[in-house]
């Protein structure tokens, strides 16, 4: 009997160790995908990441706008990029108040796509809110390695 027994035993052990192994390849499997691919968990849905920016920005929450943007900054002609989170912080009311009133425009601003990277909103001058004909001031996304991110600023006129 005893041989019996310590053959179940190492088969029961073996069993066990098998399934040990397959767990860690799987595991090890699991984690070579996500190192190939950097924005497996990156938000990838421009719409979802708009309507987060948007609010942040109506609501004038700089912290949450300054995670969602990309630095260096891209800024009109003549002015310098933004270069980090604590410049942005310093220039938001320039940014976002400066030409245009980005909270006032955000709020009705429909997201123009221009490639499967990049979106953009045209807002009109804020001393002329209502002319929805001449909207040089161009806001910038683009879609980075860790999801979308605001990108740019521009005058479309300069």
């Amino acid at each position: 009997m005893t041989p019996i027994n310590t053959n179940k035993a190492l088969s029961e052990l073996n069993s066990f160790a098998s399934i040990r192994v397959i767990r860690g390849q799987t595991w090890l499997a699991g984690i070579l995908i996500l190192s190939l691919c950097p924005n497996a968990f990156a938000q990838t849905d421009f719409s979802t990441f708009w309507k987060k920016f948007r609010s942040a920005v109506i609501a004038g929450n700089k912290a949450t706008v300054a995670e969602m943007t990309k630095f260096p900054l891209s800024m009109p002609a003549f002015q310098k990029a933004v270069k980090n989170k604590e410049a942005f912080l310093r220039r938001y009311n320039e940014i976002f108040k400066g030409e245009a009133n980005a909270a006032q425009c955000f709020g009705s601003a429909k997201p123009e796509k221009q490639s499967a990277r990049r979106y953009e909103i045209f807002c009109p001058f804020k001393d002329t809110p209502d002319d929805k004909e001449n909207a040089p001031i161009r806001f910038i996304f683009e879609l980075t390695k860790s999801g979308w991110k605001f990108a740019g600023l521009d005058n479309v006129n300069e």
